[in-house]
């Protein structure tokens, strides 16, 4: 698996341990060894660039997430080992806003930056909340994705 991180932003974020949740992620979902996902941690500006330049909503959020394939939740493609790696897309993580938000929930900052990256990348593989089954299924994926290392969902 090919996590990449890039940190734009001032706040720490564990990027170890996050890492190695996103490829535990990608495992468990039975994503091939040459996927590749990019998650990016930015500023509260910059997310809400991004929020209101491709959501057409204002202000800051905790994830943002951008598939570029359309994908199945639950269903890892059929993929080609000798093909091009499969590029799943870009998770956008705001931790300033995350931190203030597990402070205001009461919950713990690592906890919930470890939601936000589940959270993004079962958005790039598919899953979604629009409805309330697809929502119940998602966070039911989450709670269970996270608890394989030891992090619980809000």
């Amino acid at each position: 698996m090919s996590v990449f991180l890039a940190n734009e932003q001032t706040e720490d974020v564990g990027a170890v341990e996050l890492r190695a949740l996103a490829e535990a992620i990608l495992r468990a979902e039975g994503y091939p060894v040459d996927c590749e996902v990019t998650i990016l941690f930015v500023s509260d500006a910059e997310i809400a660039s991004y929020n209101e330049r491709f959501l057409e909503r204002q202000g800051p959020t905790d994830v943002l997430a951008f598939p570029l394939e359309d994908l199945l939740p639950g269903l890892a493609p059929d993929h080609d080992p000798y093909g091009p790696p499969l590029v799943l897309g870009d998770v956008l993580i705001a931790p300033s806003y995350v931190r203030r938000q597990a402070n205001e929930m009461g919950v713990d900052y690592t906890d919930e930056m470890a939601l936000m990256v589940t959270h993004g990348i079962l958005h790039l593989l598919g899953y979604d909340h629009e409805s309330e089954p697809e929502a119940e299924r998602m966070e039911s994926r989450e709670r269970e994705l996270l608890a394989i290392v030891g992090r619980q969902r809000r």
